[in-house]
């Protein structure tokens, strides 16, 4: 008789996108008997031996090289076990948390209270406990509630030293009393037969970090025994660990950096050698070795057409990229689709990329004298890697890049390489006119407002210091408030669901505009509804700033003030679930910054839109 294994596998499979996205290292899953965190990449095996599909993107995997300051990195899909009967099974090892269970045994309590045991899975026997008194053993649940702090680490909860403090050193048996059926930390508490007791209400007490909790350990249980690390490093001082509820919907938050593969002059080349490099080309030290290695079927395949100098020289220029280009990716993705005013990419059935900039139409419309061009992008394909994870608090993210410098969890104790996950689809390109925008900003109105946002960004930050993010700035909000409005018009006809079509907002030097595209890894993301969708733009432009003029929730929603603490929308104009807030899946930064009085009139404030209704 023993406990359940610390290294269960789970049941069954999830897409690895899901695996990217939801399920990483760290994250928290319910299986039928327990509860599990998913381990580290360590216990996803080896990528090399195990035939993990590599990914190749070379700008995401300088940046990520640059960032985190790795030597050498490389992208692979998560594992996939397509032969459930194979001798040698892939899979993601996965350790069972939290050790605390509550068993299944109630009785009635004193003012309406019931009671059921708090058991340590040491006191469980076949993954069953035994009450004293009572000849059957009963099922247990996992405890869901668990500690961990803003650095990601996370722990089971002292229940002894939660309810006695720390000098006392009773060990008699624990018990779980809840009041009702609410579930509310009031009405939960924690008692011991030696009469004791606590409400879970007091772990919650003290703002961002509980005493009755205590500082964090460091605890890092999805990356085995012996992974534990001091909270702070040397110099900083430990987190106070904070009540999480294993469910809730702050326990995860992946930190995804996303890119579109922009091809070049010499894409064909690369996605030749990319097909052989993990097998043989890595190893060529010159020409003459690129020579040899032809003489396999499988080289001799996929450099067809290329001389051996040509494939060394890619070789060399590979080796020597560490730090890749100076310019963020949006920057070089705006830069290469508004390079060309006809065609970008090849228009073959299984290329990467393909796009075709569509002329405007001159017409009496002044929607379109914003815009400078539409870009009908036919194919597309985004490399999404997960770099790690935060708990409580989501990834912090700026206008170009993930900003990798904020508190995050690590996805393995020795990073080598990345999950990651590619997608194809297609999607549409609004570039709009910088001189339109610059006009846009200096506007009395539009600088009185977004002052009212700057100080509802500041309210939400106050006391965050250094690590407090910068303000996107006024055309970041007018573009992702406009792209929101345009997602909600453009589901309606496009023939996609609003949550699977995704947006990449564009605010660099390199030009200004709004990417909606597809981010699905099946046939869903080629049906051609939103590259129709361009070629009608002004269509779903009218109908998007029809939509944002007045919300279902008006005048309340347009008179909101960012910066009121009863509300706590700091982060929100002219913003709520009636108008503008969308799926978050779509959206590139958790329905945040936003603000339809930017775009068009609203009940309460006519003077701040950019697109002016003249009738």
């Amino acid at each position: 008789m023993s406990a359940p294994k610390k290294n269960a596998r789970p049941h069954g499979q999830v897409r690895q996108s899901q695996v990217v996205t939801s399920y990483g290292p760290g994250a928290m899953i319910d299986l039928p008997n327990h509860a599990v965190i998913v381990g580290g990449l360590e216990g996803w095996g080896d990528p090399s031996r195990d035939g993990f599909q590599p990914i190749h993107e070379e700008r995401l995997i300088a940046t990520l090289q640059r960032e985190l300051s790795l030597p050498s990195l490389k992208l692979y899909a998560p594992p996939v076990e397509n032969d459930p009967d194979a001798a040698t099974r892939k899979g993601v090892k996965v350790w069972l948390f939290p050790e605390w269970f509550v068993a299944q045994h109630e009785e009635s309590w004193g003012d309406g209270m019931r009671a059921r045991p708090l058991v340590h899975i040491r006191q469980l026997m076949k993954g069953s406990y035994q009450h004293p008194g009572i000849k059957k053993f009963v099922p247990v649940v996992p405890m869901r509630f668990v500690q961990a702090c803003v650095r990601g680490h996370i722990s089971d909860i002292d229940w002894y030293r939660f309810i006695h403090g720390p000098e006392d050193k009773c060990r008699k048996p624990l018990w779980l009393l809840e009041r009702g059926t609410s579930g509310d930390l009031a009405d939960t508490f924690l008692r011991c037969e030696c009469r004791k007791s606590r409400t879970l209400a007091t772990a919650t007490q003290g703002g961002e970090g509980s005493s009755a909790l205590g500082q964090c350990w460091g605890k890092r249980p999805w990356l085995g025994n012996g992974a534990d690390e001091k909270c702070g490093g040397e110099l900083d001082k430990p987190e106070m660990n904070r009540l999480l509820v294993r469910h809730a919907s702050n326990a995860y938050f992946p930190q995804v950096v996303r890119v579109i593969s922009i091809p070049d002059r010499d894409a064909a080349l690369r996605k030749a050698v990319d097909e052989v490099w993990d097998d043989f080309l890595q190893y060529a030290e010159d020409a003459r070795d690129v020579a040899k290695e032809r003489k396999k079927a499988k080289v001799t395949a996929a450099l067809e057409g290329f001389t051996s100098e040509a494939v060394f020289e890619e070789l060399q220029r590979r080796k020597q990229v560490t730090g890749g280009s100076d310019k963020p990716s949006k920057q070089i993705e705006i830069e290469a689709l508004l390079a060309s005013p006809d065609e970008v990419g090849e228009d073959a059935p299984d290329g990467d990329f393909f796009a075709r900039t569509l002329p405007l139409a001159k017409g009496d419309d002044p929607a379109l004298d914003v815009l400078d061009r539409v870009v009908l992008v036919h194919r597309l394909r985004e490399v999404a890697a997960q770099v790690g994870f935060t708990r409580f608090e989501p990834p912090t993210t700026d206008l170009d890049e993930l900003k990798l410098e904020v508190k995050r969890a690590d996805l393995a104790r020795e990073v080598t390489w990345l999950p990651a996950t590619e997608i194809h689809g297609e999607g549409v390109l609004l570039a709009f006119k910088r001189e339109k925008l610059e006009a846009w900003l200096k506007r009395p109105a539009v600088k009185r407002r977004l002052d009212e946002l700057v100080k509802g960004h500041d309210a939400r930050f106050a006391g965050d210091g250094k690590d407090a993010p910068k303000f996107p700035g006024g055309l970041f909000v007018l573009l992702h408030s406009l792209s929101h409005l345009l997602i909600t018009a453009v589901a309606l006809e496009c023939g996609y669901a609003a949550s699977s079509i995704r947006e990449r907002i564009y605010v660099t030097q390199g030009g200004c505009g709004i990417l909606l595209y597809t981010g699905t890894p099946d046939s869903e993301g080629t049906l051609g509804g939103l590259v129709q969708v361009g070629r009608r733009i002004d269509h779903y432009l009218r109908e998007a700033l029809d939509l944002g003029r007045l919300c279902s929730n008006d005048p309340v929603c347009a008179q909101h003030k960012p910066d009121n603490a009863n509300e706590e929308r700091f982060l929100h104009g002219a913003a709520c679930h009636g108008c503008l807030l969308i799926a978050e899946t779509s959206c590139e930064r958790r329905n945040e910054y936003l603000d339809r009085a930017l775009v068009v009139a609203t009940v309460c404030d006519q003077e701040a839109e950019l697109f002016i209704d003249e009738e």
